[in-house]
């Protein structure tokens, strides 16, 4: 082998030495969905001490994980820990709330055990929900590894900083893509295929609002395309299959495709 190729390319391995493992990261995110749900869980534990063991040994990984990001964080590694550790019980009531949804708006499931053991949308939520919260405190790269595990697994790629209300609920998943500054209100249904995406990827609109607002109770069929920052799908909307949008729909709109004029109509 070239002797100046692999020199460039072992000094590459030294640059990037501080960087979290993905190894570590997934077993972490594995640890930390099996101590909220027993469900994922491949241990039964006899004794509450045991279980109490179980979770801090994981909680260790986090540490280490943060430690090595030590330079990029804006806090002390330990003080994001402790903080990601109170927002614990939100994050867990968010997704009860988000199973038990799911578990309302599909016919097929039977129980909350069902959605959370075998539902790809819930576990793309479980991730998304946590990737989120390390991205509200500061935490750099991690967020996105997160997320890239959900999506590798699910089909289901939504980016950490989006927004998510309570309640979302995730009908099959696959191929569904929620930008990064995509707003999503309470009790939204969405289904396989969506796509909540930005009209232009300039590198120059990096920090703008590019990705749309879905407000509270609106349903999104499978297939459809909603492009663009300004764009808000008002409240109580129902957006059909394979429908196209660009811009902005009033409240309680109900927009389908229409395959004989080819572009959308509504009601």
């Amino acid at each position: 082998m070239n002797d100046h190729f692999l020199r460039e390319r072992f000094a590459d391995h030294q640059r990037t030495n501080n960087l979290p493992s993905p190894r570590l990261i997934a077993e972490w995110l594995e640890g930390l969905l099996q101590f909220l749900f027993p469900e994922y869980s491949p241990v039964r534990f006899a004794t509450e001490r045991a279980f109490r063991l179980h979770y801090q040994t994981n909680d260790l990984k986090l540490v280490t994980i943060l430690d090595g990001l030590h330079e990029d964080l804006p806090n002390t590694a330990e003080h994001i820990r402790r903080t990601f550790e109170d927002q614990l019980p939100e994050i867990y009531a968010r997704l009860r709330e988000d199973g038990e949804a799911i578990l309302a708006g599909d016919p097929a499931a039977l129980t909350l055990t069902e959605v959370i053991s075998t539902y790809p949308g819930f576990y793309a939520l479980a991730v998304h929900r946590i990737a989120h919260a390390l991205c509200g405190l500061g935490v750099p790269l991690v967020p996105r590894m997160l997320s890239e595990i959900a999506h590798s697994k699910t089909g289901v790629e939504i980016h950490p900083k989006a927004s998510i209300g309570h309640r979302f609920c995730i009908d099959h998943g696959t191929g569904i893509v929620i930008g990064e500054t995509v707003n999503i209100g309470d009790d939204v249904k969405m289904y396989q295929g969506v796509t909540l995406g930005a009209l232009s990827v300039r590198k120059d609109m990096a920090r703008t609002k590019r990705h749309p607002t879905i407000e509270d109770g609106v349903v999104i069929y499978a297939g459809a395309t909603i492009l663009g920052g300004d764009t808000v799908i008002g409240a109580g909307s129902i957006i059909g299959g394979n429908t196209w949008l660009v811009k902005s729909v009033p409240p309680n709109s109900r927009i389908y495709y229409n395959w004989r004029a080819s572009e959308p109509g509504a009601e």
